[in-house]
């Protein structure tokens, strides 16, 4: 088992990949038994070789996408502690020890590198990805009540035991709002570690699509708030549809009864009888999913205790 495993998902980053590698074994030369990982997504160009020259351990993923590079990360690897750092040059490697001592040290399972709280603003040329990156942080501490400062940051350390656990699920590059997500309703330990952050280099591209992916994550928020807090989203869907059919009923179906003694809108009344249906079924699978939700909670808790007495 590595001390620290830093570990780069890459697809056509031949620009970078050297900086990036070097600065991070740079910033492990007095970490004994520390390794640098590469994956190599079926770049094009050389990224492979550039990062095999520069000292990383480079392997391959053949299923596109950010996540399955990551879920592959995930299962290859051992290691104390695990840094996920981006290939762009985007990330500054010299916070590593820092990040690592975190984990190593201090027990948590997740630190965030938080770019938003320094430089990203003032770095970043792309409005919308900050537009984006604020919405989806608002979005995720409102609905789960959490104070991630960072949620899409690709610059992240992990605790053995959270690797070890987390379902990789999403393919692309919801993986880090994924991440976040489960962290939170898991009630693992998260730190916020500011970080500067620094925009691409001239002829870097970036492979995140504004609109496309933007959208792949706000879908993936509803998702899982649906999933890891079905109470709460099927209660307010029930509510609603209590009110609808209470705000038709009163005025088309119970005035006019009241007026003349006779059902006026039969088919009316017939709707809001199945509205009302619908809205206590909504409302009792939200208790049963609630259930379901809580056994699972327990059952990753007793998941944790394995990985521990695993590695003890």
């Amino acid at each position: 088992m590595d001390k620290i495993a830093i570990l780069i998902p890459c697809y056509n980053e031949s620009k970078t990949i050297k900086k990036v590698v070097c600065d991070c074994l740079d910033a492990i030369k007095d970490i004994p038994n520390s390794n640098v990982y590469v994956y190599d997504n079926n770049s094009s160009d050389d990224t492979f070789k550039i990062a095999q020259n520069a000292g990383a351990i480079v392997k391959h993923e053949y299923k596109q996408g950010k996540g399955n590079v990551i879920r592959r990360m995930f299962r290859d690897i051992d290691a104390e502690c695990y840094i996920m750092i981006d290939g762009d040059d985007t990330y500054p490697a010299e916070e590593i020890p820092a990040m690592a001592e975190y984990v190593l040290n201090q027990n948590y399972d997740m630190v965030v590198g938080d770019r938003l709280s320094s430089s990203y603003f003032e770095e970043n040329k792309r409005l919308f990805h900050g537009i984006g990156n604020t919405v989806v942080r608002g979005s995720i501490n409102l609905l789960f009540k959490n104070n991630i400062r960072d949620i899409m940051t690709g610059y992240r350390a992990f605790s053995h035991q959270f690797v070890k656990t987390y379902p990789v699920i999403p393919k692309g590059f919801e993986i880090e709002t994924d991440m976040s997500i489960f962290a939170v309703v898991n009630n693992l330990s998260i730190k916020n570690h500011v970080i500067e952050y620094r925009d691409r280099p001239v002829g870097s591209e970036s492979k995140l699509n504004t609109y496309s992916d933007g959208f792949k994550v706000l879908r993936l928020i509803m998702t899982l708030y649906r999933n890891f807090k079905p109470l709460h989203f099927y209660g307010w869907l029930s509510l609603v549809l209590l009110i609808i059919s209470i705000g038709v009923f009163i005025p088309k179906v119970w005035l006019p009864y009241n007026s003349t003694g006779q059902v006026a809108n039969m088919p009316t009344l017939i709707v809001c009888a199945f509205v009302i249906l619908a809205s206590l079924v909504s409302f009792y699978a939200g208790l049963i999913l609630d259930s379901l939700q809580r056994k699972e909670r327990r059952e990753f808790e007793f998941r944790l205790h394995q990985i521990k007495r695993w590695n003890d």
